[in-house]
């Protein structure tokens, strides 16, 4: 059995589609979503696909001793799904290339702290690019500069508007991040 812990801080979609596209495995186990948001939508999936929670706060994630909580699941991998918290040093040493992200653009473009979500897809209209897209990579201790494992791109029309351009890449980060997941589980 593999263990996926899920990290989340806001509505849960890429939680949903992973859990979704893993459904009818039975090797795949999703014991713990982690949460910083007490009101976060991603606490409603998991308690549709029951799930515990662990709500978190900064003090709790920055001490070593966090650790203990999720080594007690022995997760195969940790799958940050919108979660907007930076992983701590002692975190990515306990899990080496055991923790991936996936990011809203074409990294390393438009990447870095406060790049996520609406600010992304906003500098990528205002800089006029042809293309965005998703990049999915190993979590390190710099902000979006991991080991890249996959990048997805679609055009971007000069029709498009951020939010119009967030569906867009939304539904790339939908079809491919449990694909990815999976490809690591089967490698691991």
């Amino acid at each position: 059995m593999k263990n996926i812990l899920l990290f989340a801080s806001g509505g849960g979609s890429n939680v949903k589609a992973i859990l979704e596209y893993f459904k009818d495995n039975q090797s795949v186990s999703f014991p713990l979503i982690i949460t910083n948001k007490a009101h976060a939508g991603v606490i409603e999936i998991a308690k549709e696909h029951q799930i515990d929670v662990l709500l978190i706060n900064k003090q709790i994630f920055n001490e070593e001793v966090f650790i203990d909580t999720l080594e007690s699941y022995k997760p195969d991998l940790l799958v940050l799904a919108g979660f907007l918290w930076k992983i701590p040093d002692y975190m990515i040493m306990a899990f080496p290339n055991k923790i991936i992200n996936i990011h809203p653009a074409l990294l390393p473009k438009y990447g870095g702290k406060g790049m996520y979500g609406h600010f992304v897809h906003e500098a990528v209209i205002a800089n006029h690019e042809k293309e965005s897209g998703i990049t999915i990579h190993f979590v390190n201790e710099h902000y979006d500069e991991g080991t890249v494992l996959l990048q997805k791109s679609i055009p971007v029309s000069i029709d498009d508007v951020p939010e119009e351009l967030a569906k867009k890449v939304l539904k790339l980060e939908h079809e491919w991040y449990a694909k990815v997941i999976e490809s690591l589980l089967k490698s691991s």
